[in-house]
């Protein structure tokens, strides 16, 4: 039985050079930062499995907004570290405000993380609905009977005897029968009052 033959990457072989200085730059930042011992060694790795989440989700179709913002941060960090430690900043005496990124650097590690493990990503693409099926069209429905009229508005008598005063006023001033527009007006009583005043004068 052949053993089958190892195929050697160059981009890849290229690739872990690369995360093997960065790796050894993060730490050797880190531990002149003061987090000596393991969490030393811890540093490194969290901004590694922030560049790996970042980059799953840009590739997996998802926010690509929230996948870049994170890989970018990541990327600041271990260029900022490679930079650093290229003779650049004396380590042994790191300053107040390096100190402090460095410090703080697990918690942004650990919400950018949780961020993009739990964000949303793509929704699969799901089939149209068929049509619905053509349904026999059902024949009209009658339309009801129109209610009947409702009763005339009941007038008083003295408000008839008033009214037919004011239209007699209206007629010797004007010469012309009073309508009911008017008729409303001079009396101040709704519009069906008034047009049922109106009938009993004609």
């Amino acid at each position: 039985m052949r053993s089958l033959p190892v195929r050697l990457d160059a981009v890849l072989v290229q690739a872990l050079i690369a995360a093997a200085l960065s790796f050894a730059h993060l730490h050797d930042l880190a531990a002149a930062a003061g987090q000596d011992g393991w969490k030393a060694w811890a540093y490194p790795v969290s901004v590694d499995l922030l560049l790996v989440a970042a980059w799953r989700r840009l590739r997996s179709g998802g926010s690509k907004a929230a996948g870049w913002c994170w890989f970018l941060v990541a990327l600041t960090a271990s260029l900022g570290a490679n930079i650093a430690t290229a003779g650049l900043l004396d380590l042994n005496a790191v300053p107040a405000w390096l100190r402090i990124l460095v410090a703080g650097w697990p918690a942004v590690a650990f919400l950018g993380g949780t961020l993009l493990a739990h964000g949303p990503t793509a929704e699969p693409e799901t089939a149209p609905a068929p049509a619905p099926a053509s349904t026999p069209v059902r024949p009209a429905v009658e339309a009801a009977p129109e209610p009947a009229p409702s009763p005339a508005t009941p007038v008083p008598p003295a408000l008839v005897t008033h009214a037919r005063k004011v239209a007699d006023d209206h007629r010797a001033r004007t010469g012309t029968p009073i309508d009911t527009p008017t008729l409303r007006a001079r009396l101040g009583v709704p519009l069906p009052l008034a047009e049922a005043i109106a009938a009993q004068l004609t």
